[in-house]
């Protein structure tokens, strides 16, 4: 059974009021719910409107119709002060804080409770310290923003939102700009928040391969088809990410869960490989280079036959036709030589 979602919209319009009368839209008709526990993942080509649904979720911009319910409660219903009480924003934008260490950052979150000017009690102390733990950062609570790496200042911020003491947390692109480590690490950090301290956490990103890893509900959002919604397996196998990116020059690898070029096949060729990775990079490099692999083949081929051993032992055979290769590198020399 489905707990009740932290936030829930229904009939959801969103956009830009333009003058006195005038609306830009840029999504309309939006159902969508978000659940505690959970760590939903959106995801959209750029233009279709992410940053622009997390902003009006987040009170920072009305929306341009429907409603939407935050614990329950009509947002508009909703002041301001206990909006922060209820909702931690992480976003895109870079603030001047270098010259402010993490603690200090982290303990911001805590205005909402103590006030602008409120002075840190022990316990709004112990929670800051605990949110800096919790994003495994306690070792740089006394070191300046500016002498961090932007891993650990988006841990810094995360941190601050988790100071905040808020049930929903919603974050714009988190992982932009980092490395490949600091993207996993964060991602996971949000997974683990989400599920140990049943906060419904819901973030924008590009990351889809650490989205269909990590995210437990997906919101994919395009212009064509607007929302869909669902437990990531379930829209991976009823063909959703065919409709992300509506584009014939890319495609969705639901084995793989990635997005590839669509390639121009010249030429077919037999596959005997028996290894599940070495035939993943094999049809890679034949795709790549204008084949398409034909993993069926018979006892008797009437085309090419490759045949994969290990990334040492690749053996062609055409006809009379018989090459041997040490490395993929000899192949792809060879699959370029035969398309000039």
């Amino acid at each position: 059974m489905k707990p009740a979602p932290a936030i829930s919209a229904q009939c959801l319009d969103i956009g830009y009021r333009t003058g006195k009368a005038g609306q830009l839209g840029i999504q309309r008709g939006l159902h969508i719910d978000l659940y505690p526990g959970e760590l939903t993942c959106l995801l959209g080509a750029n233009g279709a409107g992410k940053s622009t649904l997390l902003r009006t979720l987040s009170g920072f911009q009305p929306p341009l119709g429907g409603s939407i319910c935050i614990d329950g409660r009509p947002i508009e219903e909703i002041s301001k002060r206990d909006l922060s009480h209820l909702i931690g924003v992480v976003l895109t934008d870079r603030t001047a804080i270098g010259g402010l260490t993490a603690y200090e950052v982290v303990a911001l979150g805590r205005q909402p409770h103590t006030g602008f000017f409120g002075r840190l009690s022990r316990a709004d102390d112990e929670i800051v310290r605990n949110a800096l733990a919790a994003c495994g950062i306690a070792t740089k609570t006394h070191e300046f923003m500016a002498s961090l790496s932007d891993g650990e200042r988006q841990k810094i911020m995360i941190a601050k939102a988790l100071a905040q003491e808020c049930p929903i947390v919603i974050l714009d692109e988190p992982t932009a700009f980092l490395d490949v480590v600091s993207r996993i690490e964060i991602m996971s950090l949000l997974h683990s928040i989400a599920a140990e301290q049943n906060r419904a956490i819901l973030l924008s990103t590009h990351d889809i391969e650490q989205a269909l890893v990590l995210g437990d509900r997906l919101w994919l959002l395009s212009r064509e088809y607007g929302m869909q919604t669902g437990v990531t397996e379930d829209l991976i196998l009823n063909g959703a990410f065919d409709r992300l990116f509506p584009h014939a020059a890319i495609h969705f690898d639901p084995l793989h869960g990635s997005f590839y070029p669509t390639v121009t096949r010249q030429h077919i060729v037999d596959v005997a490989c028996h290894d599940e990775t070495l035939l993943h990079w094999v049809v890679n490099i034949l795709n790549r280079n204008g084949y398409a692999a034909n993993l069926t083949a018979g006892t008797e081929c009437t085309r090419a036959l490759l045949r994969i051993a290990s990334p040492h032992d690749i053996a062609w055979s055409c006809g009379t036709e018989q090459i041997a290769f040490a490395s993929f590198e000899e192949l792809a020399m060879f699959l370029k030589q035969r398309n000039d």
